[in-house]
């Protein structure tokens, strides 16, 4: 194959597997664009609201999904994973659009969730195994744009369709069906990670000389080495995303409770926020992201997105229109170098081939299930409270993720995962490793 196919191929692998985000950005902004709509359709109550966000695909479902996605995306490959969770989330989305009754609606809802979370290990994964070390960050990157692509298309079509009501809701719901269909006739044609397949036929060696390997446990994940890894992650991307899953499902009812905007409004700041976090992915991420370092840009993103959600801290009386613009322009910035892009990268860095998945599957649900319990509160403290309580506290995740990103950032920049491997866990092979190190 020439350099050019092969370039080709693996771009082809990068942008089938990206699309997870897509979907999974794409179907949490879709039930916040329309959430006025069916709420007072479903007559939805708090309690009600509140358990739809905190287990739809922005937290528990998601959550559960990625905790069993992640061990079989191990154990029987990527591939296999990432083309069911399609089909899967397929079905949801059809219960969705044609939904009549809450209970109709919320299990779309936790089907959608269990797929997009058993997705995004095996996805993520594919991505960082199948890219070159020297350009890691740019394929790591391009799951980011598609992240910010679904919501961009989703509160575009939202505005545009804003006219049929909850006609049109449903039909922007409709349009990740087929998402998910092209998405998996795409995967279809794309070959297995070279990286799992490798580690399978060494455990067919180690068969063929009478040697057991040492079956996949979650157990097994939790050495010393390991646990600092996932501690490391989850304070990163946990504390981080309390504050943007609130963003990304709350935002557009925010900006018309707090700006005082219409509905059309508050979509069109939504898309121009996730179109400048695309901006902020493709020139700073994976521009740079290879290239300077790492901790830098980490540490700008968060003092960015610090700044950006202080605003909110102010009295709502003094809140003008041009401050919700200030609000999305840094904060959308940031979110495209910032903590998700990071976390996305180092998990898949920081893990052996052997338990990759099954490690982003343990720390993507400690975080969502997390973000399932803050999203449940969050409707009843900006209606007791007020949203500026609720500011103060996402103002307060970002310091903590910020400083434990900045102090603790890893330097893998450039490194083969191979090499990465050798490099935290030595020479001794891994089942030796997790022997002695078991706590």
């Amino acid at each position: 194959m020439s350099i050019s196919k092969e370039k080709k191929s693996l771009w082809i692998a990068t942008i089938s597997a990206s699309m997870a985000n897509y979907i999974d950005a794409g179907s949490i902004v879709a039930g916040a664009a329309g959430l006025s709509l069916w709420t007072a359709y479903l007559h939805m109550s708090d309690i009600q609201l509140g358990a739809l966000s905190a287990f739809s695909s922005n937290a528990v479902s998601a959550a559960i999904g990625a905790l069993i996605g992640g061990k079989l995306c191990d154990k029987y490959g990527r591939k296999l994973i990432y083309n069911c969770s399609m089909l899967f989330y397929m079905v949801g989305i059809l219960l969705i659009v044609f939904a009549k009754s809450f209970p109709m609606f919320f299990i779309g809802y936790l089907i959608v969730g269990l797929s997009v979370g058993a997705d995004i290990p095996a996805s993520w994964t594919t991505i960082a195994e199948g890219a070159p070390a020297k350009n890691r960050a740019k394929h790591c990157g391009s799951a980011q744009i598609a992240w910010s692509a679904g919501p961009i298309i989703v509160y575009v079509l939202s505005v545009a369709l804003g006219g049929l009501g909850l006609l049109g809701s449903r039909i922007v719901f409709a349009h990740l069906f087929f998402v998910a269909l092209f998405t998996w006739i795409l995967r279809r044609g794309v070959p297995e990670s070279a990286s799992w397949k490798a580690e399978q036929e060494k455990e067919k060696e180690l068969a063929a000389k009478g040697k057991e390997s040492q079956k996949l446990t979650f157990r097994q994940l939790f050495t010393k080495t390991n646990i600092k890894s996932m501690l490391f992650l989850i304070g990163v991307y946990l504390f981080w995303n309390l504050a943007a899953g609130t963003m990304g499902f709350f935002m557009p009812l925010i900006y018309q409770t707090v700006g005082n905007v219409s509905s059309q409004t508050a979509n069109l700041l939504q898309a121009g926020l996730f179109g400048l976090t695309a901006v902020g992915t493709y020139f700073v991420f994976m521009g740079l992201g290879d290239k300077i370092s790492r901790r830098g840009i980490y540490a700008v993103s968060s003092v960015m997105a610090i700044a950006a959600w202080s605003i909110f801290i102010l009295p709502q009386s003094s809140m003008k229109p041009f401050m919700l613009v200030v609000f999305v322009v840094v904060y959308g910035l940031s979110c495209g170098f910032g903590q998700q892009p990071f976390y996305q990268l180092w998990s898949s860095e920081l893990f052996p081939t052997k338990y990759r998945g099954s490690a982003q599957g343990v720390m993507f649900f400690v975080v969502r299930v997390a973000l399932g319990i803050w999203s449940f509160i969050v409707p009843t403290i900006m209606s007791k409270f007020g949203f500026q309580l609720a500011a103060a506290c996402m103002v307060g995740f970002l310091i903590i993720s910020a400083i434990i990103g900045v102090t603790f950032a890893p330097n893998t920049q450039g490194k083969t995962l191979k090499e990465i491997e050798n490099e935290r866990y030595g020479n001794t092979k891994i089942e030796e490793k997790f022997c002695d190190e078991t706590v």
